[in-house]
């Protein structure tokens, strides 16, 4: 397996569908809009296989100071092959310097993300607004 990890917009709603709906996530149900929102993502790093999408992750940002990492998926059948870990780091080569890298996890992403360096921030508490049924 040779997989290439890449800082690039150029990919078509039906590979992000399948991922997101492997994945279970409900933002596959919303197909145009999602597209939508990793294009105008601040970066958009893919993880591929040849052809195939495997993978992706997302940050908004103000470019500056603060980044938040909405979205980190691999298909399951990929997971556990370090691709999460590359997305990730290619998101450091980028963000390291800042102020505040954000994200929410659960599940058994929080202890990928322990190993990556994030911890829980003090006292906060996550709050959202959320038309989802995943979480």
């Amino acid at each position: 397996m040779n997989i290439i990890i890449s800082e690039t917009k150029n990919v078509n709603t039906e590979q992000i569908v399948e991922l997101y709906k492997a994945n279970k996530w409900s933002s596959a149900e919303k197909p145009i809009e999602l597209k939508n929102a990793l294009l105008n993502s601040h970066s958009l790093i893919t993880a591929w296989d040849k052809e195939k999408l495997v993978g992706l992750g997302n940050a908004i940002s103000d470019g500056h100071l603060v980044v938040y990492y909405p979205h980190l998926l691999v298909l399951p059948e990929y997971q556990g092959k370090g691709i999460g870990n590359m997305i990730v780091n290619k998101f450091q080569e980028k963000y390291n310097d800042f102020h505040m890298q954000m994200l929410t996890a659960d599940g058994k992403a929080i202890d990928f993300y322990k190993k990556m360096g994030f911890e829980k921030a003090g006292e906060t508490m996550p709050m959202w607004i959320y038309n989802g049924n995943e979480h």
